[in-house]
């Protein structure tokens, strides 16, 4: 991966109790769109979900709905989505999430966005990929989450060698340059290692 050209967000389907999360997933949509960024998500027509996808769309972006087939038939769809991918079940779905997208973003959600983010971060502390994993922390929103991880490592359950790593903003127009910088990261060569002069003897 060389460049991001297409992002998963993880969102809920409700707006929550604040307005500054639906104000963050609107903007984030806006500025994906306006960069040409691809939108990966769960298909959903509602809350965070919805505002973030109309939002890309809006902004000429290109908008993938992947949702598996007992929440299509119970949730509100976008129908409106460039592409709309039904899975047989969630595995499949987050597999295939996975696959379409060069980085993560996890906005305020229940805990089926919980469960998304940490199983992201869980398959690169074990080294499964390297693509940037960032928590849009509005509002204070993950203060607890994050809180818990440093709690993790302090109590000696994420051992040294295996930190989880992700990236935390709190506004909109920190997102994408942060991503980009990651992915730069990723793919930096190693440095020159000049080989060791052998001592006379």
């Amino acid at each position: 991966m060389t460049e991001l050209s297409s992002i998963c967000v993880y969102c809920g389907s409700s707006t929550g109790d604040r307005p500054v999360y639906a104000e963050f997933a609107e903007r984030l949509g806006d500025l994906m769109g306006q960069e040409g960024l691809g939108l990966v998500y769960g298909g959903g027509a509602i809350g965070l979900m919805g505002i973030t996808a109309r939002s890309v769309m809006a902004a000429g972006g290109h908008v993938t709905g992947i949702i598996p087939q007992f929440l299509k038939e119970r949730e509100v769809m976008l129908e409106t989505a460039h592409e709309l991918i039904v899975t047989e079940d969630m595995h499949e779905r987050k597999r295939m999430m996975f696959e379409r997208s060069d980085a993560f973003v996890a906005l305020p959600g229940g805990i089926g966005t919980l469960e998304e983010l940490v199983e992201m971060m869980t398959w690169a502390q074990l080294g499964r990929h390297r693509k940037p994993v960032l928590i849009a922390n509005i509002n204070g929103f993950w203060d607890p989450l994050i809180a818990l991880l440093r709690h993790m490592a302090d109590s000696g359950f994420i051992r040294r060698g295996f930190e989880v790593n992700y990236l935390v903003v709190d506004s909109a127009e920190q997102v994408l340059p942060k991503l980009r910088e990651a992915i730069a990261r990723t793919v930096e060569p190693a440095p020159v290692v000049e080989p060791m002069p052998i001592a006379d003897l």
